[in-house]
């Protein structure tokens, strides 16, 4: 180890910030929302007001006396005088202070990690100086997966903590505890900003702990959006479930690469489906959910696209809900908005387009048919789930209700994959478009003026050509 990252509690600490230029600010806004007094010395000028951040202390336009350092735990100084700099940097050492010259490593006392601030915890990402660049992109690789909840953890730990020392005092035992609360529903909840249950469920399983009988703790159920197939289309939340999950419930249309973001030793468990072979039926796979939270796992039900959009999400949560099963969604991008994204097909366009409406191509059985009438609206998107084999019943319902024969179409064949196919047409034809295709993958038919915007197969492969 060729550096050491100390915690410095800066309750009652002061901070001196010397300078004006963006790397002094950057400095300044490190400690805007801690409890430290921020002193700020301007002597190479004031910086313009609108790059001044709001809650920034007056700035003193004069060099820092030794006065002004007495005192101070923390001196960071960005001047281009370097001269100037280390005089100041030799007397605010002289006042006790830890000094920090901007870009000059060899002549300070400790260097600034690249930081994540999430209040009560933070993470800091170090190089010795040597390389802040490479620095910052490790932060930014951590903060993805870092939840923003997490300080809302640390505080309930904290409040806690002298109740867990008091109950289990035992250290190999209290560490036990708490590697179970941190993995358990408790710290979900406090995550979600719903600190009440989350303390609730702490004081219980706290109690288990210090008074051991026959109880499995209950686990909790994530319904989970995949997103379209591209695992950097995974939201935070996402993955963050996906790492933590013990037993994973996917569908067909997950695909391998997002299920290769999941922790490596969760159980997973296919419950996939197809048109006319559904190799679970959907009461067994709520039921499935239900018993693998009882038995105290984190389960992640893993949707494709986004649970709640013909993604039969709704009817899930319900079942989890209705067993006493606590539930949390995380949404997904639903593949309208992949689709038309990886084609460059606006759903909406001032001046194309002024509604969007996504329709399920496959009604239940017996429920009631679309209005035709509504969704053949000029001037309005329409983006077909589960509608390639009802290609020629679509078209043929559209223009008898009014829509031109000759409007645009897209057929987008697994958008946002890196096999992803498209072809566009008129509606007339959509049909044929879709017979042309020979589709094998998932897709998405788009309907409407702002079709004709998309970007074909054929087009994208005449662009990557030319470039």
């Amino acid at each position: 180890m060729r550096v050491f990252l100390a915690s410095i509690p800066l309750e009652g600490a002061k901070v001196v910030v010397v300078g004006a230029g963006e790397p002094a600010l950057a400095k300044l806004r490190l400690f805007l929302s801690s409890p430290a007094e921020l002193v700020w010395f301007t002597p190479d000028g004031l910086p313009a007001a609108l790059e001044t951040p709001p809650a920034a202390p007056t700035p003193n336009a004069r060099i820092p006396e030794p006065g002004d350092l007495n005192g101070a735990r923390l001196v960071f100084i960005a001047l281009s005088d370097i001269a100037l700099a280390r005089s100041i940097a030799e007397v605010a050492r002289k006042a006790g202070a830890q000094v920090n010259l901007v870009d000059q490593p060899g002549f300070s006392d400790f260097h600034t990690p690249a930081l994540i601030d999430r209040d009560d915890v933070v993470v800091g990402v170090a190089t010795g100086g040597n390389a802040p660049i490479l620095a910052r992109d490790l932060r930014s690789r951590i903060e993805a997966v870092l939840p923003q909840g997490v300080a809302s953890v640390a505080k309930l730990a904290g409040e806690l903590r002298g109740a867990v020392k008091e109950s289990i005092p035992d250290f190999l035992a209290r560490r036990r505890f708490w590697e179970k609360a941190f993995r358990s529903p408790a710290a979900d909840l406090a995550a979600d900003g719903r600190m009440a249950e989350a303390r609730r469920e702490m004081v219980r399983l706290l109690n288990v702990a210090a008074a051991p009988r026959d109880e499995v703790a209950q686990g909790m159920v994530h319904i989970v959006g995949a997103g379209p197939g591209d695992p950097e289309l995974l939201t935070l939340k996402a993955l963050r479930a996906l790492q933590d999950a013990d037993v994973i419930i996917h569908d067909k249309l997950v695909s391998t690469e997002v299920l290769d973001r999941a922790r490596r030793d969760a159980r997973r468990i296919y419950v996939g489906k197809a048109r006319g072979d559904h190799s679970v039926p959907q009461d067994q796979i709520e039921q499935l959910m239900i018993e693998e939270a009882r038995a105290g796992h984190r389960v992640v039900r893993l949707k494709g696209g986004d649970p709640f959009v013909f993604g039969r999400g709704g009817e899930e949560l319900e079942a989890v809900r209705a067993a006493g099963i606590e539930a949390i969604v995380v949404p997904g991008i639903t593949a309208a908005l992949a689709c038309a994204a990886s084609v460059g097909l606006p759903l909406t366009h001032r001046d194309h387009a002024q509604a969007v409406t996504f329709v399920t191509g496959q009604p239940k059985p017996g429920g009631q048919a679309a209005d035709w009438v509504r969704l053949a609206a000029p001037n309005h998107t329409l983006a077909v789930y589960m509608g390639a084999g009802q290609a020629a019943e679509i078209a043929s319902n559209l223009i008898a209700a009014g829509r031109d024969g000759a409007t645009p179409v897209a057929v987008v064949e697994n958008g946002s994959r890196p096999d992803q196919h498209t072809l566009k047409g008129r509606l007339d034809d959509l049909a044929a478009l879709v017979a042309r295709m020979d589709l094998t993958g998932p897709a998405l038919l788009f309907i409407g003026e702002t079709a004709a915007l998309a970007v074909a197969s054929d087009e994208r492969a005449l662009i990557e050509a030319a470039a």
